[in-house]
């Protein structure tokens, strides 16, 4: 279904900017509060048209986060796993071929709930040296990863375990994760074009319009990180994105 500006009423709209103002907030440093905007999204678009309406947002917000941290990140860490990635991407757009919307739906919920499994996993073994520095490691997280950023953007808390493994200080772990994000994305954006056809002139219009959104989101997010206890606000995005993804599943 092709969605215009005009298609969306006013809690749509507001919905929109809430979530470019997330993406914004995730790009400068609060991790994990973009994984709300996945099913916030999929319910208003569908799930399969979702993935279109966000890439170019996320690709917009990638380049604050590259701007800021471009001289931080580490190349060898990163071209061990971006192959991977890609093949993990060309097997979610077989998939995303196969299945109806409804599937879609199913498999972005099922997604976000395991990134919650591996966020609270993290929580749990934080300061135990428990992941292995094998090739395989850095395959499998990368072709996880690359699956689960093309079914349904979300595969933040994947790579943040790859780059958690490799114990990066923070300013590297920001960079090498912007990077990242701003290759695959990028990378999958004619894809969407070509492939599924889920973005047009039409979303990007609704996208373009959330530009100052965006730039708020990232100026939030800057001053909240310095104010919000961490543990209350890990614990407010999981509560709300686990309740966002069951939604899908209703």
């Amino acid at each position: 279904m092709e969605f215009h500006l005009f298609d969306l009423n006013l809690i749509q709209w507001l919905l929109m900017a809430f979530c470019a103002m997330l993406i914004g907030m995730s790009k400068v440093g609060v991790p994990g509060v973009s994984m709300i905007v996945v099913p916030v999204l999929a319910i208003i678009f569908g799930g399969k048209q979702s993935t279109g309406v966000l890439l170019p947002i996320l690709m917009i917000a990638d380049l604050f986060g590259v701007l800021y941290y471009r001289r931080h990140a580490e190349w060898s860490y990163l071209w061990k796993i971006i192959p991977w990635a890609f093949v993990g991407i060309g097997l979610a757009l077989w998939v995303g071929e196969i299945v109806n919307d409804e599937q879609f739906k199913d498999i972005i919920a099922i997604l976000v709930f395991l990134c919650i499994g591996i966020m609270l996993w993290h929580d749990r073994k934080k300061g135990k040296q428990f992941f292995p520095d094998q090739w395989w490691f850095a395959a499998s997280m990368g072709v996880l990863g690359g699956f689960a950023t093309m079914i349904g953007n979300v595969a933040g808390p994947i790579f943040a375990i790859y780059l958690l493994a490799i114990h990066l200080p923070k300013n590297n772990f920001i960079g090498t994760s912007a990077w990242f994000f701003l290759i695959v994305n990028y990378f999958k954006f004619p894809l969407h074009i070509f492939v599924w056809k889920t973005i047009s002139w039409q979303s990007l219009t609704i996208d373009l319009v959330t530009l100052p959104a965006i730039a708020l989101g990232a100026m939030l997010g800057i001053k909240l990180v310095k104010v919000l206890p961490e543990k209350v606000y890990r614990s407010a995005v999981i509560i709300i994105t686990a309740l966002s993804a069951f939604l899908l599943l209703v």
